[in-house]
Formats: structure tokens, sequence, C-alpha cells
């Protein structure tokens, strides 16, 4: 059933003004399911961040009304708690653009309420967005939707295939609106079918799911007559020639396609066969084979995947797959220059580093001379004799000759 005729038969479902906003504590019960973390804490938290207040100062000043988390768990909260409220956010305001058209039903609003991702959201939304002109709506304003739908719902029709499929069609033929043959009224209304399926959020949710497991990533010489000028030293080609399975390719191969497409070297592609994607669509449209219609909806089918729904689904994967060969390449960049600056800073001498504080204690932290952790404390300037005593302690047992202290 098309959008439209969904909406003439469904109340329409306002949108009730405390549903504009997530409230912290909703907000905080959903994260320390995810985090493992108390409620309170992520509430504490929450309200931090939203006063302004930056992360590192989070962590190291408000210790007492956070419960001492550190920065990465705060990092986790304030990413994950953006996350959520941009969804929220964009639920609200998809539910008000449809009910504005007059197209939120209950069912939709149900929909959209259950979807856990922004994507889920906006392929909820895609059939009630507002577009430029296509081939569908050009076919709905010469009034060919009615006969999509009958390609849709296929009836099954006893009698000559071709003189129902005629019959049928007669009522749309018009000159004036440029339909005069039944091949141009069903190319019309395969166009509307089309779309549908192709903005069907069902059907995108499977093809989707199916590209990111079995896609392939392709790359080919964009020139080869200019490729020598574009790629003179080679660098990219290994890449002349590629193809991988999407969940194959890593991440650093990811970045390498990107460039050499950047640089005009290669073209690259992600595809995945009709084939291979069918059964994921007539799952949700099947095919009715003794229908006079079944023709027009098998060509519809395969029109609507390649033309709009693979290109489609292949910016998807392309931007997911750089999204986390970026992420990848930051992590590693993380870990190089954490091994750097954990590096022994004298060789030979043991270290005792003190971070200077007041109201939450001087942390104090020995390594040994390879630059491994030993021990930590912290002592308090205002007991004076017991951090005399720590300080001490720590010098006569590691027989520490050098001390690093903080700038506070």
């Amino acid at each position: 059933m098309t959008p439209e005729e969904q909406s003439k038969q469904a109340e329409t479902v306002p949108v009730t003004p405390k549903e504009v906003e997530l409230r912290v504590t909703e907000l905080a019960q959903a994260l320390s399911k995810e985090l493992g973390l108390a409620r309170g804490q992520i509430e504490r938290t929450i309200a931090l961040l939203d006063e302004g207040n930056t992360i590192p100062f989070i962590s190291r000043y408000r210790k007492e009304v956070t419960g001492s988390l550190d920065e990465v768990q705060i990092q986790a909260i304030a990413d994950r708690a953006l996350a959520l409220r941009t969804l929220f956010e964009r639920k609200v305001d998809v539910r008000r653009l449809i009910e504005a058209q007059g197209k939120l039903t209950a069912e939709l609003a149900t929909a959209i309420d259950a979807a856990t991702t922004l994507q889920e959201v906006e392929d909820l939304y895609l059939p009630y967005r507002p577009k430029r002109k296509t081939r569908a709506s050009v076919a709905r304003e010469k009034g060919l939707a009615p006969l999509a739908e009958i390609i849709l719902q296929q009836p099954e029709l006893v009698g000559d295939v071709d003189a129902i499929v005629e019959e049928y069609a007669s009522p749309y033929l018009n000159a004036e609106k440029g339909i005069d043959t039944s091949l141009e009224a069903y190319a019309g209304a395969c166009d509307i079918v089309a779309e549908v399926i192709a903005e069907d959020a069902d059907v995108r949710g499977n093809v989707r799911a199916s590209f990111f497991k079995r896609a392939m990533v392709g790359a080919k010489v964009a020139d080869p007559e200019k490729v020598t000028e574009k790629d003179p030293n080679g660098v990219y080609q290994l890449y002349y020639e590629f193809q991988e399975n999407v969940m194959k390719l890593v991440p650093h191969r990811v970045l390498a396609l990107n460039r050499a497409e950047r640089e005009e070297v290669l073209r690259v592609s992600v595809s995945l066969a009709y084939e291979q994607a069918r059964q994921d669509i007539t799952a949700r449209y099947p095919i009715k084979a003794s229908s006079p219609f079944a023709q027009y909806l098998v060509a519809a089918m395969e029109d609507g995947y390649k033309r709009l729904l693979a290109p489609a689904m292949e910016r998807e994967v392309r931007a997911e797959l750089t999204r986390k060969a970026e992420e990848h390449a930051i992590a590693i960049f993380a870990a190089n220059l954490r091994n750097l600056l954990l590096q022994p800073p004298l060789r030979g001498r043991k270290v005792l580093g003190i971070d200077p504080g007041f109201r939450t204690g001087c942390k104090l932290a020995v390594i040994d001379e390879t630059g491994k952790f030993i021990e930590s404390d912290t002592l308090y300037l205002f007991q004076a004799e017991k951090a005399q005593q720590i300080l001490r302690d720590l010098i006569k047992r590691y027989d520490i000759t050098v001390i690093a202290i903080g700038n506070g």
C-alpha cells in the first residue's frame, strides 16, 4: 500500500508538547544499561556537561559529583547522550513534518518511536520527504497512481492477459497528458511502483543488511590514457584492477582507495547484483505469477533497485566504510602516540611524579628505569606530617633520585 493510500485509511496522530524534549532521567536510564554505570552518576555528569563544563575539568575537579568517573567514561556519556538526543529530536521533527502533510498514522508513529537509529528514522520519512521532480512524480501528476496500486496489489484475474492489461490501462490513456498507449501508461505506473519499493523502509533495511555483508568493492583506472600522469610512481598500481568483499576490506585499503579517487586515479564502486538482493525485495512484495500484472511488478522491482536503491546503498556503505577506517586510523595513531609518550623519561633512573592539587590532593606515581608503572598514592597538603611521611617512604622504598612536579 502506498503512503497516499495509508493516509486515507488511518487517522492522523498529533505530536503532543510533552514529547518534544528527552528528559535527563530517561536519558540516564537508557545510558545506565548501555554503559554499566549508576544512573545517578550519569544524571549528574550530563547536568555538568549541559552547563558547559569541559570533560577534563569535570574529570579532574568534579570527582565528588561524578563518582570519580574518568575522562574516557565521561566522553562516552557525552557522545551517547548527544547521539540519543539527536535521534529523539529527529523523531519529533519527522513526526511533525509528516503530520503537517496529514499522513501520520498510528502505525507509522509507532514505527518512528521504535526506531533505534537515525537511518531507520530517515527510511521511514523517505516516502514523505519533499522531492524534486522525479519520473514517479511526473507519473503521479498524469494520474497514474491508481494503476501503480493495481500493479502492487497484483489481482489474479482469469482471461486473456493482453486483453486484461489493455482494459485496465484504457481509463488512463490521455493524449493531452502524453499517454497515448497502454505501454506509456504502464511505463509511468512502473516508475511509481519502482519509487514506492525503493523507498519502503523494510526493503531498504533488508537490502542494506545484504550490502554490508555481500557487496563487492571494486576499483578501476578512471582514465587509462592519463594514469601515468595522475599516478607517475605507481602508488596505486595494486588497485588498478581491484575487487574485494566489503566485509574483508581492511581500513587502510579503504583510505587508499578514497585517496586514489580524490586524486582522479581510480573510480571506486560498491555493487551487489540484483539477483543477490532480489529476495530481500520479494519478501516484502511477493510476485504472484498468475497475475497479469506480475510482469510489470518484476520490471519495476529491478528498475527501482538498479536506478534508485542500489546507488543509495552504495553511498551509505562507502560512508560507513570511510567512518570506520578513519576511526581505526585515529586509534592506531593514539596507540602509537601513547607508546611514544610512555617511553622512559630518564634512562636508568626511577622517577617519582607529582601532580599538585589542594582540594583533591597531590597525585603521586612511581615508574621504574624502563618507564613501567610501579605504584601510586595521594597526599594532602593540609595533612603536612602525613604527606611528608608518604614522600619519605616512597623515596626510600624505591631509591628515587628524580622527582618530576607538574605545574598544577
